[in-house]
């Protein structure tokens, strides 16, 4: 069992490994500076960019963040042949997106607990989502996605 998980965390450090070096490649070639830092969290790599002058990196409501970590995926999934996980943050952006997705969270379920009728919110992305359902879990509530992508969004229900 223990080598099981060793081989996987081997197995996200490479993943790790190999964006940092597409990440490292488009950096030089956009003539961005930024450094990268590496970690495995859960059952998926983070690959971090840090640095100042990074917000084109990152684009309106995380829009380039979100095909650079596409473009990254599929770069190892090229190397490895394996479908990753694999999480990309620029400039410290899905952090400070999370703590507000979880504040909205929370924030909707006083509100929905108040007035006892289920509450939709703005389409987000999959990321998104998934903090939203997480705080509103937390909070006792219950939540669903509907729609279809890229308009999906989460819907609060009163318990």
């Amino acid at each position: 069992m223990a080598e099981t998980a060793a081989a996987e965390i081997e197995a996200l450090e490479q993943e790790g490994d190999i964006a940092a070096d597409y990440i490292e490649g488009l950096l030089d070639i956009a003539d961005y500076d930024g450094d990268i830092d590496l970690d495995v969290e859960g059952e998926r790599a983070m690959v971090s960019v840090v640095g100042s002058d990074l917000d084109e990196l990152v684009g309106r409501r995380g829009e380039v963040l979100e095909a650079l970590q596409e473009l990254t995926r599929l770069a190892v999934h090229r190397q490895t042949g394996n479908r990753t996980r694999l999480m990309l943050d620029v400039g410290g952006y899905r952090e400070r997106r999370r703590e507000e997705l979880s504040k909205l969270g929370r924030d909707v379920c006083e509100e929905v607990k108040r007035g006892g009728k289920a509450k939709p919110l703005a389409p987000m992305t999959p990321f998104e989502r998934k903090i939203v359902h997480d705080a509103i879990a937390a909070a006792g509530l219950r939540s669903e996605s509907e729609g279809e992508e890229p308009e999906r969004y989460v819907v609060v229900y009163p318990s």
